[in-house]
């Protein structure tokens, strides 16, 4: 049972036995479809009506040429396709009234398609930056599916927000490709021998850098404690971090061993500050990626989460990358832009918004009052006309 398939027959179907649906289904698109055959059959579809096939006119029974017409167009852009299965789409279609009802499920598996497919590229444009050092094609890829995002709201019918799940996902541990993980360490390491020995160190990367850019939880501790001392302006040295250290319980709860201490204070501690933060922030840049991308996959891998719910947690998932490349960018002296963030349409809803809504199901008519009822029996429910093949 595969209930994406059915939908996409059933609206097929709905559109062969009844062309007027077409123009309820002006918000699909064809590559909303999953398999090429339904794409090239929707398509072929619009085309003959935008070519004044006479099945338009509206009365009469639908001609048999609408069908044979639609397949033979399709059939010049796919293999496979025959009469018969036009036929098979015909009788997967329990009410031609319902098309716009099926068009929705159709797009409700093209977004988590959609979504899906742009998360994983942003994952792979990651993890290949951090092994080249590069961020662009990451940040770039963040735009891409921050617009697909806002796109697929207004063809759903709604307006993209940051929503925050009602249960918040447990954040992955730090990935780095093992290529990375000695000299990140090492950076880090290096980094914070530099704003121990070197007064005034500090200065230059308080400002963009924080303690989460830092891949090992302990390096990210020490930075917080350095942090505390360059704020309250006490002397920064291999003492006043190991007294700050021990103050915040590092020393007692086993966070900070000798061996950890000794690598950071027996460093070389000649360096430039802002160069090693930058590799630093890179590093934090592109973990932030590949996390976001993971928690984006993840929200489009569930099938039970409705399309508005999930782009809008979608949204929210790139949240912190979005906090991290302001900092990088502050860091290079550039103003701190954001990626392009979803706000409302100044003059209302787009039309693909309105079809959209008018998909939607209809309320029930509010039942009569108990002392209006006739007592004698209800008419039989009308089915809704539809053309059928002469």
């Amino acid at each position: 049972m595969n209930p994406l398939l059915e939908a996409e027959q059933a609206v097929l179907g709905a559109v062969l036995l009844d062309p007027s649906q077409l123009s309820h289904l002006e918000w699909l698109a064809p590559d909303h479809f999953y398999r090429p055959v339904h794409q090239a059959l929707f398509t072929a579809l619009r085309k003959i009506r935008g070519d004044g096939h006479p099945a338009m006119e509206g009365e009469g029974p639908v001609p048999l040429s609408w069908v044979t017409d639609a397949v033979d167009e399709a059939g010049l852009h796919v293999r496979g396709l025959t009469a018969s299965y036009a036929h098979l789409l015909v009788s997967a279609c329990p009410r031609p009234a319902h098309a716009p009802v099926y068009g929705r499920m159709v797009l409700e598996g093209a977004i988590h398609r959609t979504v899906t497919q742009h998360a994983i590229r942003l994952h792979q444009e990651a993890r290949t930056g951090a092994l080249r050092g590069e961020v662009e094609g990451a940040l770039h890829y963040a735009d891409v599916l921050t617009g697909v995002l806002t796109d697929l709201a207004r063809r759903w019918g709604t307006e993209p927000r940051l929503v925050a799940p009602a249960t918040p996902q447990a954040p992955d541990p730090p990935a780095l490709p093992s290529a990375q993980v000695t000299r990140v360490t090492e950076d880090e390491e290096f980094l914070l021998a530099v704003l121990v020995e070197r007064p005034g160190a500090m200065g230059e990367v308080v400002d963009w850098l924080r303690p989460g850019d830092f891949a090992d939880p302990v390096h990210g501790k020490l930075y917080r404690c350095l942090g505390a001392l360059h704020h309250r302006g006490e002397p920064i040295d291999r003492i006043t971090l190991l007294w700050e250290a021990q103050r915040r319980g590092l020393l007692a709860d086993g966070t900070l061993s000798d061996d950890r201490f000794a690598a950071i204070y027996d460093g070389v501690g000649a360096g430039d500050a802002e160069w090693l933060g930058k590799q630093v922030m890179r590093s934090s840049l592109m973990r932030t990626a590949a996390a976001s991308a993971r928690a984006v996959r993840a929200l489009a891998e569930d099938e039970a989460l409705a399309p508005g719910r999930l782009i809008n947690h979608a949204l929210h998932a790139l949240g912190p990358l979005d906090e991290v490349r302001a900092r990088w960018q502050t860091a290079h002296g550039r103003p701190a832009s954001r990626a392009p963030a979803p706000v409302p349409s100044p003059s209302g809803p787009p039309p693909a918004r309105m079809h959209a809504a008018l998909a939607r199901s209809t309320p029930h008519p509010a039942p009569f009052p108990a002392d209006r009822l006739s007592p004698g029996p209800a008419p039989a429910a009308a089915r809704p006309p539809s053309r059928n093949h002469g």
